[in-house]
């Protein structure tokens, strides 16, 4: 029986997939949901016709063909920096900036000292993978004595416009995270421009360029009224002082959808032919914990306001045993990428388990292409 076909009373073998829905009885239906749980507990085959009718019911719940590739490839190296690359004693190093600068490339990481507070580190290296120099006299330390980094600053985005690099960071209060503005031109020295928003606002990232002469920003402020909420949002400014126009460009989904939670900006935003390309993260909270993933977006290239795309599924999840264990579990956290001379390589600089630095690549136009078929 389990090697050929099931041949149901009044089912012709020539009909299609959908007639043979509504004209197989019921008991047949029945008798094929047993099999899946016994199909799972055996090697036993079905034959054909019965694995057509697990065919139709697996594609009555999937809106796209299911696709076995993955988009990005770890490093093999990874992690590519840890606690013990520091000269000095540290608790973990994270969620590092990128930018390139003087012909290498220029990670601001978060490193977490073993009091608990955290500072960014500057550490270069010439091809970007190895041979990485930590330079602990070119860190940006937090000014404990400030309302705004009194618990330390963490997570930096980079974004260079011309010969100046903006940091856009989330400063530790005693209010708790907010976002802050400095810049540099050398990464050895950094001038503050205060706080851009207040608590509880974090994961946020200048565009390089300015609309109708107006700087744009994304952030992720976190509301608790009617109910916590926790969406991407976009504001705008004239001077990098005064903000408004705030909207609300991606929404956290709901109910059991991989980013349901909440959701924030990861990288800031890479312009394309196609718009701009954001790396968000979603938190998907389970009965374990919850589970960090990334996701892909598309934004108008003159009106970053609109949303052209958004994934529909995450893209990049915690895998590797790096990623699963560490200081926070199932976390993988990028704030930077880099987009080489070739103009489709692109390497994802990304915290594993808030504990070390990885590093994977993707193509640009693999990504792209992924989105416009995989947009909800």
């Amino acid at each position: 029986m389990f090697g050929g076909d099931v041949v149901a009373a009044g089912v012709d073998a020539n009909v299609t997939n959908r007639q043979r829905m509504t004209q197989t009885p019921w008991a047949v239906w029945l008798w094929c949901a047993g099999m899946g749980v016994l199909g799972s507990l055996t090697s036993l085959t079905p034959g054909p016709y019965f694995r057509s009718l697990l065919g139709i019911c697996d594609r009555r719940y999937s809106s796209v063909p299911l696709e076995s590739s993955e988009l990005f490839s770890r490093h093999p190296g990874n992690p590519i920096l840890t606690a013990a690359s520091w000269p000095h004693t540290v608790n973990a190093v994270f969620n590092p900036a990128v930018t390139e600068f003087d012909g290498e490339t220029l990670l601001l990481v978060r490193v977490e000292d073993r009091t608990g507070l955290s500072h960014l580190a500057v550490a270069r290296s010439a091809d970007g993978i190895t041979d990485w120099l930590v330079e602990p006299d070119r860190a940006f330390l937090p000014d404990r004595e400030s309302h705004a980094e009194a618990f330390g600053i963490e997570d930096a985005r980079i974004t260079r416009i011309a010969d100046e690099f903006a940091i856009v960071y989330t400063g530790y209060s005693t209010d708790g995270p907010l976002v802050c503005l400095a810049t540099t031109t050398d990464f050895r020295e950094y001038q503050r421009h205060g706080v851009l928003f207040p608590p509880d606002d974090k994961d946020a990232a200048r565009f390089p360029s300015r609309f109708g002469g107006r700087h744009a920003l994304i952030h992720r402020p976190v509301s608790v009224t009617p109910s916590q909420a926790a969406h991407i949002w976009i504001s705008w400014s004239p001077d990098l002082r005064h903000w408004g126009d705030h909207t609300i460009l991606l929404r956290a989904r709901k109910a059991s959808w991989w980013d349901a939670h909440k959701v924030g900006l990861c990288a800031p935003p890479l312009l394309t032919a196609d718009g701009w390309l954001l790396l968000y993260h979603g938190v998907h909270t389970t009965a374990a914990g919850s589970i960090y993933r990334l996701g892909l977006a598309l934004l108008d290239a003159q009106q970053p306001q609109i949303v052209l795309a958004r994934s529909s599924e995450w893209i990049f999840g915690p895998d590797a045993p790096y990623e699963r264990i560490g200081d926070v579990d199932q976390v993988v956290f990028s704030c930077g990428w880099q987009l080489l001379d070739d103009g489709d390589s692109l390497r994802i600089y990304y915290g594993a388990a808030d504990t070390s630095v990885c590093l994977a690549t993707a193509s640009l136009s693999g990504l792209l292409a992924w989105l416009h078929r995989h947009s909800s």
